[in-house]
Parts: C-alpha cells; sequence; structure tokens
C-alpha cells in the first residue's frame, strides 16, 4: 500500500492539507525526529507530513536530526518521500518563485551525520555502499514535471543542488565557485536528507523553490532571510497545489 511521506520546509507544515489528521510522536534508535508525524491522506492516499525545522522553525540545519527524520519516516512504512525545500538560485533562468524538480545534488556539508552504516559486519562482502549516482526517484520526477505542467506553473525539469552547511549564507566567492561547479540552485538541508533516504531505500524526490540569487548577482543586494520568508509565503500555495496534484498519481 503506498504511504507518502512528506519533509517540509518553511511554510509547509500544514496539517491542513490532510484529511482526517491526527499527530503522532514517535522515537527512533537515532533520537527524535525534528517534530511529531501528522498523518492523515491526500485524495485517498496515506500521507506522513514532518517538519523539517520543527514546527516552530527552531532547529537550524546542521542541527536537524536527519537520520532519526527518515527512520521514522521508514518506520511508519512511507513507501515514498516527498521533500520541499527553499533554495537560492545561481542561474538567471531561475527566477524567484520558480520550482526546481532536483535530479542532482553536490554535499558541501562538513558537520553532519550523513549515513546509516557506521560499521560493517565482518567481512568485504558485508560492507553497505549505496549508489547514488541518480539519487532522485525518476518515477516521482516524472509525476512531479507532469503535475508541475498540469498546472501550468513556472518550474525547471531537472536542477543540480548543493547542501552548504549554514546558516550562515555564501560569500561572492563561493557562490560564483558553485556556479562553476555546475550547481543550479543552493540550500542548507537536500543532501543529506537525499543519502539517509537512498540508503533507506525509499524512493525520494525534492521540489526546490527558488526564492532569491544567492550573492552571485552583483546588480542586486544580497540574499536576506526576510526576503525568503517573503517570496516563499507567497509561493508556497503553488507548492501545495503540486502536492495534492501528484500524491494521488502515485501507485
Amino acid at each position: 500500500m503506498v504511504k507518502i511521506g512528506i519533509i517540509g520546509g518553511s511554510g509547509l507544515d500544514d496539517p491542513q492539507l490532510l484529511q482526517g489528521a491526527e499527530e503522532i510522536s514517535v522515537t527512533t534508535p537515532y533520537g527524535e525526529p525534528s517534530s511529531p508525524l501528522t498523518i492523515g491522506s491526500i485524495g485517498g492516499t496515506d500521507v506522513v507530513i514532518l517538519a523539517r525545522h520543527g514546527t516552530q522553525h527552531t532547529i537550524p540545519p546542521t542541527q536537524v536530526n536527519y537520520r532519526a527524520n527518515i527512520h521514522a519516516l521508514k518506520s511508519q512504512n512511507c513507501t515514498h518521500i516527498l521533500a520541499i525545500t527553499a533554495c537560492g538560485s545561481l542561474r538567471e533562468e531561475i527566477k524567484r518563485g520558480d520550482l526546481v524538480i532536483l535530479d542532482q545534488f553536490i554535499d558541501f556539508t562538513r558537520l553532519r551525520a550523513v549515513t546509516f552504516f557506521e560499521a560493517f559486519s565482518p567481512g568485504a562482502e558485508n560492507a553497505k555502499h549505496t549508489p547514488m549516482a541518480d539519487p532522485y526517484s525518476e518515477s516521482l520526477r516524472s509525476k512531479l514535471i507532469e503535475g508541475a505542467r498540469q498546472l501550468g506553473l513556472s518550474f525547471h525539469e531537472k536542477g543540480t543542488v548543493i547542501t552548504i552547511e549554514g546558516p550562515r549564507f555564501s560569500t561572492r566567492a563561493e557562490s560564483n565557485m558553485f556556479r562553476q561547479w555546475g550547481a543550479d540552485v543552493i540550500n542548507m538541508s537536500i543532501a543529506p536528507e537525499t543519502i539517509l533516504a537512498n540508503e533507506a531505500e525509499i524512493p525520494y524526490a525534492a521540489v526546490a523553490m527558488s526564492t532569491d540569487y544567492d550573492c552571485w548577482k552583483t546588480d542586486e543586494p544580497p540574499v536576506e532571510w526576510e526576503q525568503i520568508l517573503n517570496v516563499f509565503e507567497k509561493n508556497v500555495e503553488n507548492v501545495k497545489n503540486l502536492l495534492l496534484k501528484t500524491i494521488p498519481t502515485i501507485g
């Protein structure tokens, strides 16, 4: 049976998305997840919502317990995960409010637990090295793309996200370097989630909403947090509508 886990960023941890919403608390071997889980359904499909940064957005990116979050969704028998995140655009053509259906990531974090496999059982055959060439589920990506197309949203069918440690924003030198590396957008959370979901063998896809141009553009002021919130709040309904459109098609 299909059950969709939704990991929401700012403004997306909205229990009003669900029919029959109920909040439950879970524990994991890795500690507490970021928030209680909100369970319910969308279009007849069972759904579990988890607030990545806590229900009051009190958890900085580096301190998010990504392992507990993914383990909590797996413990609820989630068969797929859809993640939503704000991001900065590293490309002129990715405008504020645009959605990007991610297909690749670059992990530029340094301080986080990014694997469930901290030790291997004796014997080379027991080593766990998870393939990560194509980290985002093509099936889920295609459904998100089709949903965005039907809704007439401004979106990009693929994009590479670079995840930085945060909570600070990039220097201008870093922002330009990331552009040279081939990154299209930048954020502070997606890479660890993607890695862990793949290790947990849960198909995972992520929708990134562009809220700013980081700081590489010299013809406008560098990004500020208030600007991110303003753009996200103005466009969050587009993301909710995409979820409502897509989730009933997953099977």
